[in-house]
């Protein structure tokens, strides 16, 4: 039972539709109205893994916009492209939605950059509450088709790492072996597949 059929239905891909908002919604407002050109050309967010940065600006990529995920991890040389980068949008008009782990001061980059990086509109994503985070889990199952009990979801909150990426991987291993064992999704199920040690 360990080896599971991969890829049967691949997850949706990151869009603004299937954020799920909590109480980040001055962000998507603000990056709505930047696609529409009614805000301004720069916007900077920061906050912990798994608070949905990835997924914003993977979503922003996918329709055409500029994006720089992980600044806190540039190079020196890489922040100089950056920096460049910056001042040739802000002279054309361009738009551009750069992530990092801190605030752009509280990262350790060249002074220059983290000037540029607060020129627009910076945003603190906040993680999901528990209730934010079921109505994640719910909104992934039924973009895979999955019929989810709530206390297969109230399970994953009380008792898995209670971060997003694990609790998905976890619904979507879930979702593979009831696939493969044609039987449908429960706690005793779940159950069965943590004890079987898979990488979730």
């Amino acid at each position: 039972m360990k080896q599971l059929l991969l890829d049967i239905k691949p997850p949706a891909p990151p869009t603004l539709q299937n954020f799920v908002v909590g109480r980040n919604a001055e962000v998507l407002s603000s990056l709505h109205a930047a696609i529409s050109g009614d805000c301004p050309s720069f916007i900077y967010l920061w906050g912990e893994k798994g608070s949905g940065k990835s997924h914003l600006l993977s979503a922003c990529k996918a329709i055409g916009m500029r994006v720089a995920d992980d600044v806190h991890l540039l190079d020196n040389g890489a922040q100089i492209a950056l920096f460049n980068e910056y001042n040739q949008l802000k002279e054309s008009g361009s738009f551009l939605i750069t992530a990092g782990l801190h605030a752009p001061t509280q990262m350790g980059l060249r002074d220059d950059l983290a000037t540029r990086l607060a020129w627009g509109l910076v945003y603190q994503l906040h993680p999901l509450n528990d209730e934010e985070k079921a109505q994640a889990l719910k909104q992934h199952a039924a973009e895979r088709g999955i019929l989810l009990p709530s206390e297969v979801v109230d399970y994953c909150l009380r008792y898995l790492r209670r971060d997003l990426p694990t609790l998905m991987t976890t619904l979507d291993a879930l979702d593979e072996w009831s696939l493969v064992t044609k039987k449908p999704v429960t706690v005793p199920m779940l159950k069965k597949l943590l004890q079987l040690n898979l990488d979730i």
